[in-house]
């Protein structure tokens, strides 16, 4: 099938491209900027996915992927168009459908001079009724024609973990597929191209399709939020929550939940702002949605226990070299969105503490968000601890989990955001404290 992918350039676009074209179909990568659309032709991504540029140099030389700026060539020759352009959110935490609205406008404009039957497929994530409510009439108006006659509509939420985004597309067998179509013709050209994955699909009602979504994130949110609270009473009773999670997990109504982790926050592209637009579109409805506000409030203070557990140690925090270790919200990215490290960092600095910041792949998108902080960015975890009075370690790469790489420090105090030391197999001479765990423990 041929495909166009609008908003090419973006995370869940390039994806949902490069893995559409793995698959033996023949994809337009529509994207706004020259300069990104260049470096795609070039074998170069946008984004870090494992995975990713091996992929995308395959269907570039089998000629599967045609990055592009035009939008009309990649509507006019293409059987069906994928809307994953950006819904950011707003001061108040509501969605903005900007780039929604840009997107279904220059499609419907192609569709105007279209004679064959086109599919538009909305795979941004949006509240509840927009593809019907904002979409629809954007791309009638713009076409001219009919929607459910003269072209179909469908919505299509994507269930990408970043950092495993490739694996959840092209084997979603725990993820399942959703496809919400306008009328089964639509919903048709969908389930084509999803026919042969190993996975369950659910056709349903478009409106539906975009709550399952919302839903989805905001469960996992608010089992983070979970994790984190109980972490954080463990810590208050002299209890060890990771033996806590391991008891949870043994009842087998909660075991298959992986969400359980405590750390210093949830972040990324999805939670934060899922969860807020929701909460704003339920107070829209008149609904006060208070487990979700909850939700949001306990992961916001979360990120700054971990400076609050510094203190405990070192008290006065003004002069003291931190070295702070991971800046993306997960590992397997190079994502800074909502990322915890933001909210650390800009605490220990406002408090005059040297910042020396490491990630084996954020750095870049960490220097252009924090570009106006007094931040020393480093090549190495080595340079990262070298002399440094302690550490905070924020990501859990696997490399931060190798207790010899600690021996550079100079105060030997380490912070776990994320419990991936043993404190046990640190040399002596350490204080350690993670979150969730019992006591600080001196090596």
């Amino acid at each position: 099938m041929r495909i166009a992918v609008v908003g090419g350039t973006g995370y869940v676009g390039l994806t949902t491209a490069v893995c559409l074209a793995s698959k033996g179909h023949h994809v337009f990568c529509v994207g706004r900027n020259e300069n990104k659309i260049a470096k795609l032709r070039k074998g170069v991504p946008i984004i870090y996915e494992e995975g990713l540029k091996e992929m995308l140099c395959n269907v570039l030389s089998q000629d599967r992927l045609v990055p592009t700026t035009n939008i009309y060539e990649a509507v006019q020759g293409s059987d069906t168009s994928f809307i994953c352009v950006g819904t950011p959110s707003q001061k108040d935490g509501s969605i903005d459908l900007t780039q929604i609205r840009e997107a279904s406008k220059e499609i419907g404009m192609a569709l105007s001079k279209k004679k064959r039957y086109h599919v538009v497929t909305v795979r941004s994530t949006v509240i509840p009724g927009t593809t019907e409510d904002v979409v629809l009439p954007q791309l009638e108006s713009f076409s001219g024609k009919k929607a459910g006659r003269d072209f179909g509509l469908c919505m299509n939420p994507e269930f990408l973990r970043e950092g495993n985004a490739i694996e959840d597309l092209l084997h979603p067998k725990g993820l399942g597929i959703v496809i919400g179509e306008l009328n089964r013709r639509s919903g048709d050209v969908l389930f084509e191209i999803y026919k042969g994955f190993d996975a369950e699909i659910l056709r349903t009602k478009i409106r539906t399709a975009e709550m399952i979504k919302y839903a989805r994130n905001c469960y996992l949110a608010k089992d983070v939020s979970f994790a984190n609270e109980m972490a954080n009473l463990c810590q208050k009773l002299n209890v060890d929550y990771e033996l806590v999670k391991k008891g949870m997990k043994m009842d087998h109504r909660i075991g298959k939940t992986g969400f359980l982790n405590a750390g210093v926050g949830f972040g990324g592209s999805c939670f934060p702002k899922d969860v807020k637009a929701i909460i704003a579109k339920a107070k829209q409805l008149g609904f006060q949605p208070e487990m979700l506000e909850v939700t949001i409030e306990t992961n916001e203070k979360q990120p700054l226990k971990a400076v609050q557990l510094l203190k405990q140690v070192l008290g006065e925090l003004k002069g003291k070299k931190i070295a702070v270790l991971g800046l993306s919200f997960k590992p397997g990215t190079d994502d800074m969105r909502e990322a915890p490290s933001i909210k650390i960092i800009k605490s220990l600095l406002s408090q005059g503490s040297e910042v020396y910041a490491y990630d084996p792949k954020a750095l870049d998108n960490a220097a252009e968000i924090l570009k106006e902080e007094r931040i020393r960015f480093v090549e190495s975890v080595e340079a990262a601890l070298k002399n440094a009075d302690a550490c905070i370690i924020v990501t859990e790469w696997p490399e931060f989990a190798n207790p010899k790489i600690y021996h550079f420090m100079k105060g030997r105090v380490i912070i776990d955001g994320r419990r991936v030391l043993n404190p046990n197999k640190l040399p002596k001479g350490f204080t350690y404290h993670g979150i969730g765990f019992p006591e600080m423990v001196k090596t």
